[in-house]
């Protein structure tokens, strides 16, 4: 089999015609309005209201600082119970707002926190509960809110990888607390950068509000001591466009994980994550865990690295073996995150990859394990 000439990576930004969001930057330079809650601010903050299903919702430049800052908007202080199996930005987000984590263990089958180790590691210094949705599998969403009301706990969802998804026909980001969505241009929806927290109580938004404009209220009034955080008018420019096509990016996804699954489901030694059929997947990622498969997960990487192929470890490692908590947490406490994170790979996805590329992979994964 040839190398690539061009090289395919793990995922490819989607961007809607060129000319569609050209016509949306003149309004923009005709009022030279740039930022601070512009028109298209907005617009988008509304129709994404809609299109996800939630009732309140506020934007920001990106979603680390919209999770950072809902933290900070909910005046936590104690021990903070979440998964050591996620991006940096969620345990980040949590010390940042001088929060302890404490790790617990995820599933072995849809690798998000396994709900029914929560209610072991609560103490009386407990104040919240951030689980992850991971790789757009929901999180046991029922069992941690029932966790969470017994002992009066917060639930803040990293809702980064779920973005339009839907249990039982309800919102993802209308369950727990809050929810925070991500609008990186890696994502399966993006506005180049972006995120946005789904809340409940009303007296959040005006406290998020602050947060993300230096606790400015208006031109004489400064009620808080806030960050920038701030979406400006080309992030959500980018965000309305792309939401005209997210469907039909969706449904591209979608064709090409059926043929990953197709080609791979049933090969002994390679796990993939079984489908809820209360779940509305948007498909933004294709991991593939490779236990007991002949061929180890490094391996398969380096294999599919040689034809230019890019996978990627994700997540690997654990957050809980980051050089930057070193001596702070035990990868041995969370065991079965630790060997997923050693395992899984996630296989190129983007709405415009070419099914043959699908093809290639697999069959470099089925002629390196023989």
């Amino acid at each position: 089999m040839e190398k690539l000439d061009a090289p395919v990576l793990v995922t490819r930004s989607s961007l809607p015609p060129l000319e569609e969001y050209v016509d949306m930057l003149k309004p923009i330079w005709d009022s030279a309005w740039l930022t601070n809650m512009g028109v298209y601010h907005e617009e988008f903050k509304e129709q994404l209201k809609r299109y996800l299903k939630l009732p309140s919702l506020e934007l920001f430049v990106n979603g680390h600082m919209a999770l950072e800052l809902a933290i900070q908007a909910m005046e936590l202080k104690g021990e903070v119970i979440t998964t050591p199996f996620t991006f940096a930005s969620t345990t980040h987000a949590i010390v940042r707002n001088g929060l302890t984590p404490v790790f617990c263990d995820i599933n072995d089958r849809d690798y998000t926190i396994d709900a029914d180790l929560i209610e072991r590691l609560i103490t009386d210094k407990t104040c919240a509960i951030v689980p992850v949705h991971v790789y757009g599998n929901v999180c046991d969403v029922e069992k941690i809110q029932k966790i969470a009301d017994r002992h009066h706990l917060k639930v803040i969802y990293d809702a980064a990888h779920t973005f339009g998804e839907e249990l039982d026909g309800r919102g993802v980001g209308q369950w727990g607390d809050v929810s925070m969505f991500s609008f990186h241009a890696t994502k399966v929806f993006h506005s180049i950068e972006g995120g946005a927290v789904a809340f409940k109580e009303k007296n959040l938004k005006r406290r998020l509000y602050q947060l993300k404009n230096f606790g400015i209220m208006d031109s004489e009034t400064v009620e808080y001591v806030g960050a920038n955080g701030k979406m400006n008018e080309f992030q959500a420019a980018m965000g309305l466009c792309n939401l005209r096509h997210v469907d039909e990016a969706i449904a591209k996804r979608k064709k090409l994980a059926m043929r990953y699954r197709s080609r791979l489901e049933g090969i002994q030694g390679i796990r993939l994550c079984s489908e809820d059929p209360r779940v509305k997947y948007n498909y933004a990622y294709m991991p593939v865990v490779f236990d007991g498969y002949k061929a180890g997960r490094d391996e398969i990487f380096q294999a599919l690295k040689e034809k230019n192929i890019h996978t990627r470890k994700y997540f690997y490692p654990c957050v809980n073996s980051y050089e930057c908590y070193k001596g702070d947490f035990r990868p041995e406490d969370t065991p079965v995150a630790d060997r997923i994170s050693k395992q899984v790979l996630t296989l190129p996805l983007y709405e415009d990859l070419p099914v043959e590329i699908v093809d290639m992979v697999c069959d470099i994964i089925e002629e390196t394990g023989c």
